[in-house]
């Protein structure tokens, strides 16, 4: 009988060496770990506010809906939710009283969204939090124009992932 065959070890990854792809990769992992740190900070305030029913997510996704009507399509192509999960999200936020849907009347497929008043409620607080935000950041090192020469950096990042995307590499 043949012994089995013992996996190949997995291969270590490079080193990343200095300059730009030390700190192409440093922004990376800062980018991911934002985004987490910054939904502990939303949910660290819904449950403040005794709204832990929610979901940072969930809280999210009706802030980005703001005064708007649209599909859950809109929802996923502006950019305002990223997930596989953006059905069960609405369904509970219908369910609670965050949402109102209503079938398109030129599209029977098609779900159209909006802000229930208790959305609406929900979405001031989660505003107020931001303007706390601001005030507070700008008491510090990052006031507008630093938060303004992030975002630049930020928006020319991302124009070169979405033209990596849309044209082939070199």
């Amino acid at each position: 009988m043949a012994e089995p065959r013992q996996a190949e070890p997995l291969a270590e990854p490079g080193p990343e060496g200095t300059g730009g792809k030390a700190a192409y990769l440093e922004t990376l992992r800062m980018i991911e770990r934002l985004h987490r740190r910054f939904l502990d900070v939303v949910k660290a305030e819904l449950e403040r506010r005794g709204l832990a029913a929610i979901s940072n997510v969930q809280a999210m996704i009706l802030y980005n809906i703001g005064d708007a009507v649209m599909t859950v399509g809109e929802l996923t192509s502006r950019g305002y939710y990223q997930g596989s999960n953006v059905s069960y999200n609405l369904k509970k936020l219908v369910e609670g009283g965050y949402l109102e849907q209503e079938r398109s009347p030129y599209d029977r497929r098609s779900v159209r969204v909006r802000l229930a008043p208790e959305g609406r409620k929900l979405v001031r607080q989660i505003d107020a939090i931001f303007d706390r935000h601001v005030a507070d950041l700008a008491r510090g090192r990052l006031g507008d124009a630093e938060l303004g020469e992030v975002n630049r950096a930020l928006a020319d990042l991302e124009r070169f992932w979405s033209d990596g995307i849309r044209f082939s590499p070199r």
